[in-house]
């Protein structure tokens, strides 16, 4: 293994002081740019670490992130990590990774564990137990003690933090009314995250569509469940009890299936139906067949966004630094599972 550095080396071998070499480091305006990128340069040459326990035994601050996603398996938090992890390293931070199951005693079990001076600041989606049970106090404790928590994509509106999401119903609005626009008169809602937030502004959106163009609502058309087993059940009765010639589908899964079930009954796609789905992941936007037209989330972009708003709070010298909300704009990528315009 190449050895590490220390300070006192870096300094000699450059012939300047050790406090020279730790200001650079650390980003000093007291160093000139000249100066940072010569020692940085050669700090990274040299294999230089800097000793963590000092650092927090001086600072109080680890310089890590603590991270808790709902859901491995799904693509759409592995891409948000993909942005936090890089605005992180770049910023000099490290990330611990946790999985919380959608299990809200997991989720709290991981705030006690490492809100205990392991880490500065959580980046988190609430988990589905959390939101189905409308329990949120445990967030709440946290940041009162003097953590703080930036929420993304599945957030609690009774809680103060910072916080980034997607136009959900702007983006569903526009999704349903692009199926309108293509002719898509019985238009179905599928949706197995009726339980989470998202869920619900997604179906708010699709409803506003249908009250903008003077469409009565069909309820025979909407499913709306928490599983996503009931969700392909009552997905079969729909195709065999009703003429469809659109779907809006509000998560992955319910893509995946909306199309997979709409081609076993025999439609032909898109000519004679149209699928939308929320959907970030490469399985259902191009790797199935007819590739499906995606209300993309910017995954990457909400996991920089989110990295950048803790990191800001982190260290700002204000200490009552006013919470803000980034709303990262959605897209619609039209791809063969719905006709053009």
């Amino acid at each position: 293994m190449k050895a590490k550095a220390t300070l006192k080396q870096i300094a000699k071998e450059l012939n300047v002081s050790v406090s020279t070499v730790s200001k650079a480091l650390n980003d000093s305006p007291e160093i000139s740019e000249q100066t940072k990128i010569r020692i940085k340069e050669y700090a990274k040459l040299k294999n230089y670490k800097p000793n963590v326990i000092g650092l927090n035994l001086k600072n109080r601050k680890t310089k890590t992130i603590g991270v808790i996603i709902p859901n491995i398996l799904n693509s759409f938090f592995a891409k948000v990590f993909s942005g936090i992890e890089k605005v992180a390293d770049e910023k000099g931070y490290n990330v611990i990774t946790c999985i919380s199951n959608e299990s809200i005693v997991k989720e709290i079990n991981t705030l006690e564990m490492l809100s205990n001076g392991t880490i500065d600041g959580f980046i988190l989606s609430v988990s589905e137990e959390a939101q189905k049970q409308h329990e949120f106090n445990h967030f709440k404790e946290i940041i009162n003690e003097g953590t703080p928590i930036v929420m993304f994509d599945r957030i609690a509106d009774e809680v103060d933090c910072d916080k980034v999401v997607v136009d959900d119903f702007d983006s569903a609005l526009h999704a349903t009314q692009h199926l309108i626009d293509i002719g898509c008169k019985n238009i179905a809602l599928f949706s197995s995250v009726d339980n989470l937030s998202v869920g619900k502004l997604r179906a708010d959106g699709y409803l506003k569509a249908l009250q903008n163009n003077n469409i009565a609502v069909n309820e025979n058309l909407i499913i709306k469940t928490d599983s996503e087993e009931d969700l392909k059940d009552k997905i079969e009765t729909i195709f065999e009890n009703n003429t469809i010639d659109g779907i809006f589908a509000l998560d992955e899964n319910d893509s995946v299936a909306a199309l997979r079930i709409g081609i076993k009954k025999g439609y032909k796609i898109p000519e004679e139906l149209s699928i939308i789905g929320f959907a970030d992941g490469i399985l259902a936007s191009r790797r199935l067949s007819p590739s499906l037209t995606s209300v993309s989330q910017h995954g990457p972009e909400i996991g920089e966004a989110a990295a950048k708003l803790l990191i800001e709070r982190l260290e700002s010298k204000e200490e009552n630094l006013p919470y803000k909300t980034t709303v990262i704009k959605t897209e619609l990528r039209e791809r063969e599972s719905t006709r053009k315009i």
